[in-house]
């Protein structure tokens, strides 16, 4: 979805409550301040947002920087009728955005050795920028669609009878596409490892359970990248940090908080 489809979504037939108040000719600045200490992002989606509606813009601080409270990030001039109906638009990319870059840079800054990984949960309409937010934020930013790699969840393989037979048939489907299939237990980690996973993911296990899988697998193939996932919270993520590659965390694009910030006309 492109920028206008969300102005136009908050637009609808216009902004009748400036329309009411504001003449037409009157010319102003405004600042958006952040509210509380931040990782800042969608600052370029707040701007595509302001241009829209022929304003000008003076970006104080670039996406994935970090902001304290009461900084101005954003100054915007022109129409003050115009700054006020694209108002809510822009603010609601930072503060979704800047939600999402904030949490994953505060887990990443906690972990030495795995790094943060979103998931495809997501809200719809929105994951191209919620990912980029992960991105800004110093995860990575995993799937983007069922097309980026072969993933064998548990269903798959209770359709197929067996981790070895999921993924003995998913290796012979695509040379270009790495094959990752998710595990429950130490036994199925090695059979996944033996049956030729790229990656393996420890799903909803405990931190000293992970460590025993993780263990194994890279004893018996080192270049095998080890995931873990599944009811992780920022604060867990820690403890998962020495038995994994990549930590994956739905929580970090669908429980995050947004951050606050204020557009004050000057």
């Amino acid at each position: 979805m492109n920028i206008e489809t969300y102005i136009l979504e908050d637009l609808g037939f216009g902004d009748i409550t400036s329309d009411a108040l504001i003449d037409d000719g009157l010319i102003g600045t405004a600042s958006i301040i952040a509210n509380e200490p931040c990782t800042v992002a969608g600052i370029y989606e707040a701007e595509s947002v302001f241009h829209h509606f022929n304003l000008k813009t003076n970006a104080l601080i670039s996406d994935g920087e970090s902001a304290s409270k009461g900084d101005t990030i954003l100054e915007v001039s022109g129409s003050l009728k115009s700054i006020l109906s694209a108002e809510r638009t822009a603010l609601n990319f930072l503060m979704r955005m800047s939600g999402i870059a904030t949490v994953t840079h505060n887990i990443s800054s906690k972990l030495s050795h795995a790094k943060v990984a979103a998931t495809r949960k997501t809200t719809p309409g929105f994951r191209a920028f919620e990912k980029k937010a992960v991105m800004l934020g110093g995860g990575d930013p995993h799937r983007f669609c069922l097309d980026d790699l072969i993933l064998i969840k548990d269903n798959h393989i209770a359709v197929l009878g067996g981790v070895a037979e999921a993924v003995t048939k998913a290796k012979k489907y695509s040379f270009t596409k790495k094959v990752e299939v998710e595990v429950e237990s130490i036994e199925d980690s090695e059979i996944a490892v033996k049956s030729g996973a790229d990656i393996i993911l420890l799903d909803n296990m405990s931190p000293e359970t992970a460590a025993k899988c993780y263990n194994l697998i890279k004893s018996l193939n080192p270049s095998i990248c080890v995931e873990v996932s599944g009811t992780i919270t920022p604060e867990t993520a820690p403890l998962y940090d020495a038995c994994s590659d990549i930590i994956s965390l739905g929580w970090i694009t669908h429980s995050v908080r947004s951050i606050q910030f204020s557009l004050d006309i000057c």
